[in-house]
């Protein structure tokens, strides 16, 4: 009897791989030894030159195996790894309709918690530096600038409890609106409309530590004045522009942050609402809100170069931390569009709730959301 090295995989490799499964007809013979290849493990003699000469077939089997192995499975593994690595994280939805955290699977593509949020209602989310807790201003009853009630609190939402599990009292109705985290001092920033300002809040403590007047009615989405009425705000990668949509004409105000004033106007389709730009800082993504459109703006010419799409509504951009992705909320249709940056294709709609408005990514890669 030839000497044989076992080397057991554990687990059929064979059908790991999507070769099938190893049955009697995988078996290989030869004159000293009637089981050569068996189930969960691969037994070859010591000898290569025995290999070549007894199971010419076994060796022939291994070497397909390895070329598969190569060109097809390891590849496929980077790839598939690298796309994990990238969409590590969370996606968190503000459901107005139903006053909920929508708590987002990007990879399964579904919504896998709403989280109640015990208040009229949460517009707008931030995530800690951490990616394990969520931020919600509870706003009101209505728009900005409208009648209605007037929100005094911001909800702290543990994400692995799915639980609120702390809260912040302004003390009088405010509107808290817009959060926002620092990237280098972790403190969180929300607008606070009703008091013209903008309230510091240090988020280990929760404890209000500072306000920062902005001068300005309404303060909503800590936003330069440029016209009458705005809505949201975004800034380019390099901290050179400040972007916000004018909701009286269909154009982009672009504002120069060494000046503070507006450098140019980006003529679009339609009114715009929710920014983001790509981390390249080639591209911003607008959403068209009586389009149903999400516009792609070339920051180098200042003009808007396609259109994509989507569906009602669309009211805010979040552009996933590695670049490969952008997500959409679309307030009528309760979905959120998620949107391929290399095809420039509606990759899938993801099912939300009611109202889907506000997006932020939980991850440890990101930035303090939005």
């Amino acid at each position: 009897m030839l000497a044989k090295s076992n080397v057991n995989f554990g687990t059929d490799l064979f059908e790991e791989l999507g070769m099938g499964p190893l049955n009697a007809e995988w078996r290989m013979q030869s004159a000293k030894s009637t089981n050569m290849l068996h189930h969960k493990s691969f037994c070859i003699p010591n000898s290569a030159l025995c290999i070549s000469r007894v199971c010419p077939r076994a060796e022939l089997l291994l070497v397909v195996w390895l070329v598969y192995l190569v060109v097809t499975v390891v590849p496929n593994a980077i790839a598939a790894e690298t796309s994990r690595a990238g969409s590590a994280g969370l996606l968190l939805v503000a459901n107005k309709g139903d006053h909920t955290l929508g708590i987002i699977d990007p990879v399964a593509g579904r919504q896998i918690a709403a989280v109640p949020e015990d208040g009229v209602t949460g517009h707008e989310v931030a995530a800690s530096l951490d990616g394990k807790r969520a931020f919600v201003p509870i706003y009101g009853d209505a728009g900005v600038g409208k009648p209605g009630t007037d929100g005094r609190l911001l909800r702290v939402i543990d994400l692995a409890k799915r639980a609120v599990v702390g809260t912040v009292e302004f003390g009088k109705g405010v509107r808290p609106h817009c959060a926002v985290v620092g990237p280098k001092n972790g403190l969180l920033y929300v607008t606070t409309e009703l008091d013209d300002s903008v309230t510091v809040i240090d988020p280990r403590t929760l404890k209000i530590v500072g306000t920062v007047p902005t001068g300005q009615p309404e303060s909503h989405m800590l936003a330069i004045p440029v016209c009458r009425t705005t809505q949201r705000i975004s800034l380019s990668v390099d901290d050179r522009w400040v972007f916000t949509a004018d909701q009286t004409q269909a154009q982009l105000a672009v504002i120069d942050t060494a000046t503070n004033g507006v450098r140019t106007r980006v003529t679009l389709p339609g009114i715009a609402y929710g920014t983001a730009p790509t981390p390249d800082g080639r591209w911003l993504l607008v959403a068209l809100i009586k389009d149903n459109q999400l516009g792609v703006v070339d920051l180098e010419t200042m003009k808007v170069a396609r259109t994509l799409e989507v569906p009602r509504a669309p009211q805010e951009v979040l552009v996933r931390p590695d670049g490969a992705v952008a997500y959409v909320s679309c307030d009528a249709s309760r979905q959120v569009a998620v949107v391929d940056l290399k095809t420039w294709k509606v990759e899938k709609l993801i099912e939300a709730g009611p109202g889907a408005d506000g997006l932020a990514w939980a991850g440890a890669d990101q930035a303090g959301g939005r």
